[in-house]
């Protein structure tokens, strides 16, 4: 679904001092491999006069920089056509000139308090969504008190919990570097019962590898018993061709419907009463 045309956003907010941020490489794989500041990146639905809702959308790179085209602007670019205004959510990494463990979480709430802002202007359902570790960033965002008014959470094959120091899978694997990392998997296992300030109330999609090695499925297993325990909405879908990272763009195979499937999934979320 990768497009020859470079989605800009509109709008950039700056949510923390720092010099600008700086891409590398060429579209479509442009990435941060550095985050002086948090900055949220703003992309208007480009098919509708008014648009549907808001997503606050999680770019992953495993805390350790951001794939900012293939799981921020590209996603962006697909929601916006879909009738979605997207705020792209460019934060910060654990470790990285000496921020704390928590520093994506607090870029994360600055998101937020801008978006409440937004919300007091203009009004509109809101989303929140992740890919790989942007998808663990959009569950612990899920669980913050600001965001409970959210109408759900879309994540794809994101290291919800299964990087917990004690619940790793596969078993004995090495703690992350930096440790700033490996802390904050710890603080926030996203959907095991023993943490319960990690368990989401908003309605969940999940999107997942069945064969991935690098997030294996117990991340999605364990939130699904949770979900289950709990009584809490959850829809898995769960895919034997799939790679990890497929974002929009490795189709070929079970998954390649599974773009449709989450914006159907937006649309019945869109489409309860408040």
């Amino acid at each position: 679904m990768t497009s020859s045309t470079i989605p800009t956003p509109s709008s950039l907010i700056a949510l923390s001092d720092g010099v600008p941020n700086q891409l590398i490489g060429a579209w479509p794989d442009r990435v941060y491999q550095a985050v002086p500041r948090a900055e949220l990146h703003g992309f208007g639905a480009t098919t509708a006069a008014m648009p549907r809702g808001r997503v606050l959308l999680c770019v992953g790179g495993g805390y350790v920089g951001l794939a900012y085209d293939r799981e921020g602007a590209e996603v962006a670019a697909w929601l916006a056509e879909a009738g979605f205004e997207v705020h792209v959510l460019v934060h910060r990494l654990p470790g990285a000139d000496g921020h704390p463990a928590n520093i994506a979480l607090r870029d994360a709430q600055a998101a937020l308090a801008h978006i409440a802002h937004l919300q007091t202007l203009a009004p509109l359902p809101l989303l929140l969504m992740g890919l790989s570790s942007g998808g663990h960033l959009a569950g612990v965002i899920a669980c913050q008190p600001e965001a409970r008014q959210a109408l759900g959470l879309l994540i794809a094959y994101a290291p919800l919990n299964a990087n917990h120091r004690d619940h790793k899978a596969p078993a004995g694997k090495p703690d992350f570097a930096p440790p700033e990392k490996q802390a904050f998997y710890n603080e926030w296992a996203i959907g095991i019962t023993s943490q319960p300030h990690g368990l989401p109330p908003q309605p969940i999609f999940l999107a997942y590898a069945l064969h991935d090695k690098i997030v294996p499925i117990e991340h999605a297993l364990n939130l699904i018993k949770s979900a289950r325990d709990a009584g809490l909405e959850l829809d898995a879908h769960i895919f034997n061709d799939a790679p990890h990272g497929f974002a929009l763009r490795e189709l070929a195979g079970s998954h390649k419907h599974w773009p449709a499937l989450a914006l159907d999934w937006m649309t019945q979320r869109l489409a309860r009463p408040a």
